[in-house]
């Protein structure tokens, strides 16, 4: 199998295990603060990131690359979950998920800045386009929404879109897992106090609905799905890749209105279909 096509396949499995992040974060924040899902899922995932590094016999970092690991863990260990669990306390995860296709092109853009990608004009064009549904989405439903909810999530995709393209660079040289787990090393030290000082005062009130959500952010969110994630980047090129995140919003509303029982519109299906549309024009002008 060419190692394109095998990049392919590790980002779809990424974006699959990604999908049930944002319905995961609204099923904990309905219970605990979202600074303290932020720390707790970044020092759970950290303790056995750690694990894995010690039983795998991995040497540390050389220094040139701890700056880009901490760009990383700023983007997707610290500012994305930060930011969505805000966020969703002010929004509900189905119409938090529509922002989630203005992922690739902020991917791509970082690529570009970060990663030296060059892709054709027609894949600006296809990932403007699909961008412009999303954006106006937002804006011709914003009379139902929250705009502090909105701008938060646009902050939380321009920041995961970098924390993105930084790792999936960092993952040509040190490899996809190695990559996720440093940074969420690098970040514990702040992470760990942030989730001892905001604990709630007490967890007898905690509902196993947000316990299984907490779960499920700081192993598979956090963890496993970056495993994927940064190794297809790696394979198959971070701008290319990237465009599949725009697959995501379809996976993340079936899950909201089956999980949440949350409402999907029509207008939301509408402007995921165009996204869709515009992510295979993309990747055809992608290299």
């Amino acid at each position: 199998m060419h190692i394109t096509t095998r990049g392919w396949i590790n980002g779809f499995i990424g974006v699959a295990i990604f999908a049930g992040s944002l319905p995961a974060t609204r099923l904990a924040v309905a219970d605990l603060p979202a600074t303290f899902l932020t720390g707790a899922r970044a020092t759970l995932a950290a303790v056995l990131a750690g694990l894995l590094l010690w039983l795998a016999r991995q040497p540390w970092p050389a220094r040139q690359v701890l700056l880009p690991l901490a760009v990383t863990a700023l983007g997707v260990v610290v500012g994305f979950p930060l930011l969505t669990a805000l966020a969703l306390q002010h929004v509900t995860s189905a119409h938090s998920i529509v922002f989630v296709g203005l992922l690739p092109l902020c991917t791509a853009t970082f690529a570009v800045l970060r990663g030296g990608e060059r892709p054709r004009l027609g894949f600006w064009l296809f990932s403007l386009a699909g961008a412009a549904c999303v954006a106006g989405y937002s804006a011709a439903n914003g009379s139902g929404t929250s705009l502090q909810g909105d701008a938060l999530m646009v902050a939380a995709v321009m920041l995961c879109g970098l924390g993105y393209a930084e790792g999936g660079r960092l993952a040509r040289q040190l490899g996809g897992w190695q990559v996720i787990s440093w940074a969420l090393l690098l970040a514990l030290p702040l992470m760990l106090p942030v989730a001892l000082l905001t604990q709630p005062a007490s967890f007898t009130t905690i509902s196993p609905q947000a316990w299984a959500g907490l779960g499920y952010v700081s192993l598979f969110s956090m963890l496993i799905g970056f495993v994927f994630w940064y190794r297809g980047l790696a394979q198959g090129g971070i701008a290319a890749v990237g465009q599949l995140q725009l697959l995501q919003p379809f996976m993340g509303l079936a899950l909201a209105a089956l999980l949440l029982h949350e409402p999907v519109s029509s207008g939301m299906l509408g402007v995921t279909l165009l996204a869709v549309v515009c992510v295979a024009g993309a990747k055809r002008y992608a290299s």
